[in-house]
């Protein structure tokens, strides 16, 4: 196990935010989970008292004499902030000191770094590449994520959580969008610390051996199907290797997909996981607060999600594990486009 090589990748200056990024997300993720258990908690027991709903100040913090009601921005807030300020100055100027500048020569045609990595926060879309079309990985993958990041908060019909931490009402987005964003960082942590040279997948340790040459046969859906005992026990080679057969089984298999992503977004829209049960078997209780909520939601908002959910959030790493477990290049060929 080469652990030096995993060091040099680790401390290079480019990748330094990479490691920072992998200790403060866990850190003020605890710190954002601790706060929101302690408002649900509130919450709950306000719920349970009506009248001291009506007096109590909303905050976790018990009441104590002698607090004021208000606090100015000056020179309360400026103060912390202006502290803080000084505090990241001082932490650039110390990294800009003990790390050098990631400046490499002026580019030389003949001599092409390997593997030859963009910046860490382009490293996602690069990964992307792997397992889509360029046209797909670099411009309507980013775009829906975008376009998806802009629409999200006019299709969310929750009124509840707005200025403070809850996960008990808020439970569905603060999901989805930790899944998403925890989607992003592992495909940044791929990029940076597994793809070697060739961006050939090295596990962490393994030498990266630059005249590494990987034999993977990528294969298409159809094809495997094909090719596979059922396709044959169905003489399903003919079809599928037809211009038209394979155009629309490809079809199929991603409508499909969309119609069983929809559904399973919606269990999680609705379902109560402390419900679920084996004996008897209770897969899909209802949670009457959850229920509320989709109620408020129009049609219009309730498709734009699934669409942007399903296309993103489940797609991807669906694409990965095909792409990954069994070399599957594309699910959908034509010959106009593929997916």
């Amino acid at each position: 196990m080469d652990w030096h090589q995993l060091w040099t990748i680790a401390s290079a200056p480019d990748n330094v935010p990479i490691v920072a990024m992998l200790f403060l997300m866990p850190f003020f993720t605890w710190l954002g989970v601790r706060q929101a258990r302690q408002n649900d908690r509130l919450i709950e027991r306000l719920e349970g008292d009506p009248q001291q709903a009506k007096t109590h100040h909303r905050k976790v913090e018990p009441w104590r004499p002698g607090w004021a009601k208000e606090l100015h921005v000056w020179p309360y807030l400026v103060r912390i902030e202006f502290l803080v300020a000084v505090i990241v100055t001082v932490i650039l100027f110390v990294w800009s000191i003990t790390l050098n500048a990631p400046l490499e020569e002026p580019a030389n045609p003949n001599l092409t770094m390997n593997p030859s990595k963009a910046p860490w926060y382009f490293l996602g879309l690069q990964e992307m590449l792997v397992y889509f079309d360029p046209w797909i990985a670099g411009v309507v993958m980013p775009s829906i994520i975008m376009i998806g990041l802009m629409v999200f908060p006019y299709v969310d019909s929750n009124p509840l959580g707005n200025g403070y931490y809850t996960l008990k009402q808020r439970r569905f987005s603060i999901a989805m969008f930790s899944w998403g964003f925890l989607m992003w960082i592992g495909l940044i942590v791929i990029g940076t610390f597994i793809r070697g040279p060739g961006w050939i997948w090295f596990w962490p340790g393994q030498t990266w051996d630059h005249s590494a040459v990987v034999f993977d046969k990528n294969i298409d859906l159809h094809d495997y199907v094909a090719t596979s005992w059922l396709g044959k026990l169905m003489h399903l080679g003919p079809i599928l290797t037809n211009r038209w057969g394979k155009g629309i089984f490809g079809f199929i298999v991603v409508s499909g997909f969309f119609l069983l992503g929809a559904l399973f977004f919606h269990w999680l829209m609705t379902v109560d996981f402390r419900k679920i049960g084996f004996r008897p078997l209770n897969l899909f209780p209802r949670k009457a607060f959850e229920e509320k909520i989709l109620a408020r939601t129009s049609l219009l908002q309730y498709l734009t999600f699934q669409f942007f959910a399903v296309s993103v959030l489940l797609a991807m790493p669906v694409k990965l594990i095909l792409r990954l477990a069994l070399t599957i290049k594309y699910v959908w060929v034509t010959p106009w486009f593929n997916i």
